[in-house]
């Protein structure tokens, strides 16, 4: 579990905080995850945004409180829990409220987040070309350089190798001036690969593991959201994943979280419209049948 020591942290001010405090981004994907899952918990919180666009994430204030410069983070009574998954279980373990991930499936569903987490950069693929224009995200190598010295470099007391492949990630972003449309083909034949298995294994259920939703579903939820955003053909390629989509969409403490600012909808759908014109929309470069029409 993502527990960091106190060697790992240099903001030393959060090890006296108490309570449940989250750190995040209105519209990241993994914090999106978390603020469901604390509320559907009923877990009281005190929120810390961290504006990514702002670039707050790599201040050396907030990565002397996760040395890899990610949201979320949660602080629990002077500890520091860093990477989504590993916050979701220790909320489930350490905190109060129903049961979201029963340990009579705990395998299943240990599996469904492994997957969901090995998916997260073809999830920043699709975000980073298709939601707004790459330019909005790109780092220069300076502001790269910056993140690499910055922080203590290390998780759980050892150097850390997960800070070493989110750098490759935003050189090779920088190198290519974005994301590449052979990237955009693999990020979507994996996502379409998972979700064709996501999708026999709702044939028969409303939600992952059953009849109730559990981290599973919370989890899962968000990534389709957010490729649907992009322009994947989620209804037209895996009917039950698009029934069980709409399901959670109406269900309390769900429903509000995924929409967006409207500045970001304005933007986003200027540069939709720019990539169907352009013929270089998610459907166009990964060659599917249809582009799914949204209401946010």
């Amino acid at each position: 579990m993502g527990i960091l020591t106190e060697r790992d942290i240099y903001t030393k001010d959060v090890l006296n905080w108490k309570g449940v405090h989250l750190f995040h981004y209105q519209g990241s994907a993994c914090s999106q995850k978390v603020r469901i899952f604390l509320n559907m918990k009923g877990i009281n919180w005190q929120s810390h945004p961290i504006n990514l666009a702002r670039r707050e994430n790599t201040s050396e204030w907030y990565m002397g409180i996760n040395p890899r410069g990610l949201v979320p983070a949660l602080v629990h009574d002077g500890l520091v829990i860093i990477e989504s998954n590993d916050i979701l279980s220790y909320i489930e373990e350490r905190l109060p409220g129903p049961k979201l991930m029963p340990t009579d499936r705990e395998s299943e569903l240990m599996e469904w987040l492994r997957i969901e987490d090995e998916l997260h950069y073809d999830l920043r693929n699709l975000t980073m070309r298709f939601i707004a224009p790459s330019q909005v995200f790109k780092r220069n190598k300076s502001k790269l350089e910056h993140y690499r010295r910055t922080g203590s470099g290390t998780v759980n007391g050892v150097a850390d190798q997960a800070k070493a492949v989110e750098l490759k990630f935003w050189e090779s972003f920088l190198r290519n001036d974005g994301i590449t449309n052979e990237q955009i083909r693999n990020s979507v034949g994996r996502f379409r690969e998972s979700l064709d298995r996501l999708d026999s294994v709702l044939a028969d259920q409303d939600f992952i593991l059953g009849d109730s939703i559990t981290a599973a579903d919370i989890a899962w939820f968000i990534y389709v959201y957010r490729i649907q955003l992009a322009g994947y053909p989620v209804s037209k390629l895996h009917t039950q994943v698009g029934r069980w989509r709409d399901l959670l969409l109406k269900t309390d403490g769900i429903q509000q979280e995924p929409k967006m600012p409207i500045a970001n909808l304005v933007i986003m759908a200027a540069w939709k419209l720019k990539n169907r014109l352009m013929r270089s929309s998610l459907c166009d470069i990964a060659h599917l049948p249809v582009t799914e029409v949204i209401t946010t």
